[in-house]
């Protein structure tokens, strides 16, 4: 099994920049460490208008620091929202960062699902869905070097090539999913990597998607994609401590601060269900604090060693191909990057 690091989104409530000059210092830090320690790949979101994640609005931007500021790890979107953008533009920018690493790069795509993401493409959000899957077989063409056809400033179709060339020939990919069992298979179908999260979900519901993922995919054609094994990559929010308690004291209030933001976020959203939108801070409270609890007992890489090496053991059983370890949640950098060398020494006996 691979083990990858994840950056999310914490929670920032600054108004000021001085705070996200920071946090960008902090992010190339742990890439650096990363890197060194043999960590698989580094995996950086699209955020955009929200108090979680605000540092992330570009992905391929950031990317390319980081190509720059690395030179083994794999440089990866986790993800990019593909129905807010061109895909000439994704696969353009997306080359660049492919040189900048000499070849690198990975991308996961995602639909989209916050209504206020859209006021970049607000005619795309109805349809997004759609809109995200149908357009993954043109990325694939395009960052293969093939033209493609398009309407010119005016009207005219003209027949385009996008550049520069990257430097793998095949562009991995995967398909960001939150737990739809749908999405799952599509991405099967696509031959396409699926990148899911253990939380939220039991272990039974996992080993049934990743079922059915294998099975969908073992079943389609090639598709410039993965084998027919395909690969399962998991996000889990990790903090190796030297013990349990340690690991309880330090992760507890940022991770159940970064949730309560995280709902309070999934109820902002335009298409939230009336339940979600009316929470009080009070409820929302005591569901980080449920959700927290029972992120401890299964799911996470939060604990001592030992304990960490168990639930990498099982993921590994479930038929999980890799780990992408949810880092950045608010413990502070030096814990972080004190958590990632005892999380390299449980690396090594995997």
């Amino acid at each position: 099994m691979d083990l990858s690091v994840m950056f999310f989104g914490a929670d920032s409530t600054t108004a000021g920049g001085a705070r996200h000059t920071e946090t960008y210092e902090d992010i190339l830090a742990v890439a650096r460490t990363a890197d060194r320690l043999g960590f698989h790949a580094v995996w950086t979101p699209e955020r955009h208008f929200q108090q979680v994640g605000q540092v992330f609005p570009s992905p391929p931007v950031l990317s390319a620091a980081l190509a720059v500021a690395t030179e083994r790890i794999g440089i990866r979107a986790g993800s990019v929202v593909l129905p807010l953008h061109h895909p000439l533009r994704v696969a353009e920018d997306w080359a660049v960062v492919d040189n900048l690493s000499h070849g690198r790069v990975g991308l996961s795509v995602a639909t989209g699902w916050h209504s206020k993401d859209f006021t970049l493409a607000p005619e795309q959000y109805e349809d997004r869905r759609r809109s995200a899957l149908e357009t993954i077989p043109r990325l694939r063409s395009l960052w293969a070097g093939e033209a493609a056809e398009y309407p010119d400033g005016t009207g005219t179709p003209v027949s385009v090539t996008p550049q520069p060339r990257p430097v793998q020939d095949t562009l991995p990919l995967w398909i960001t999913t939150s737990g739809n069992p749908e999405t799952w298979e599509a991405a099967g179908r696509l031959r396409a990597g699926v990148l899911g999260a253990t939380v939220g979900q039991s272990r039974d519901e996992l080993a049934e998607k990743i079922a059915r993922y294998r099975t969908a995919c073992a079943a389609a054609p090639d598709q410039r994609g993965t084998d027919a094994h395909g690969r399962v990559t998991l996000m889990a929010h990790t903090y190796v401590g030297t013990d349990d308690a340690e690991v309880r004291r330090m992760a507890g209030a940022p991770l159940k601060t970064y949730l309560a933001s995280y709902v309070r976020q999934t109820a902002a959203n335009r298409s939230a269900d009336a339940t979600t939108a009316a929470l009080t801070e009070e409820q929302t409270a005591m569901l980080a604090d449920f959700a927290f609890e029972r992120y401890l007992s299964w799911g996470s890489l939060l604990g001592s060693p030992g304990h960490c090496a168990k639930m990498l053991a099982d993921l590994a059983e479930l038929g999980v191909d890799e780990v992408a370890c949810f880092i950045d949640f608010g413990i502070g950098r030096d814990d972080v990057l004190a958590g990632l060398h005892r999380l390299a020494e449980l690396k090594e006996n995997l």
